[in-house]
């Protein structure tokens, strides 16, 4: 049996249902980074669920093509994000409104939480995608990629193709134009 590449877990000749289990752990391990990455790339819960399943459909189906030359983390993300932008430049949703935006927020909060804390959450959410949904494609990944999902400079550079002071520049970029659009959504 070849050893397997780094930050690889999976075996090319494994039986079948090793690669099975062995990817259901990546499923566990990963799925919620994924979800949440598509649903503040998409804005609505159910494509956010629907694209997770279809990231992680298609890496399944691509197994055999992961050549290791990145982590499998870094594989998934890149997977979501061609899915995710693909969805965004799709027909219907160019012309689509969904109402389901509302429902991000529904659960957001704590049950602890007073009535005025909830409604305060779920407002700033909805300010914050308002936000985000401003942006440019390129700004909302960058934030998207190192704010919420933590990946440094060097992982971003490797996932859009750039050198990690390039991202450092750009994401500066971002955040202002954030900032000053957020300001006006209040």
């Amino acid at each position: 049996m070849n050893e397997p590449a780094a930050g690889c877990e999976f075996v090319a000749e494994a039986p079948a249902d090793l690669a099975s289990a062995e990817f259901s752990s990546l499923y566990a391990e990963n799925s919620r980074a994924i979800y949440y990455l598509a649903l503040r790339f998409l804005g609505d819960p159910q494509k956010a669920e629907d694209a997770t399943h279809d990231v992680f459909l298609k890496a399944f189906r691509k197994l055999d093509q992961f050549r290791g030359e990145a982590s499998l983390r870094t594989w998934l993300y890149r997977i979501a994000i061609n899915h995710c932008q693909n969805l965004r430049q799709a027909w219907h949703d160019r012309h689509m409104f969904s109402n389901a935006d509302d429902a991000v927020w529904e659960n957001a909060a704590a049950g602890t939480d007073s009535p005025l804390r909830v409604l305060e959450i779920k407002e700033l959410g909805q300010r914050i995608q308002k936000t985000l949904d401003g942006l440019s494609d390129e700004y909302r990944l960058l934030l998207l990629l190192v704010a919420d999902e933590e990946l440094s400079y060097e992982q971003v550079g490797a996932l859009v193709g750039q050198s990690p002071d390039a991202v450092r520049g750009k994401l500066h970029r971002a955040r202002k134009t954030f900032a000053a659009l957020f300001v006006k959504t209040a």
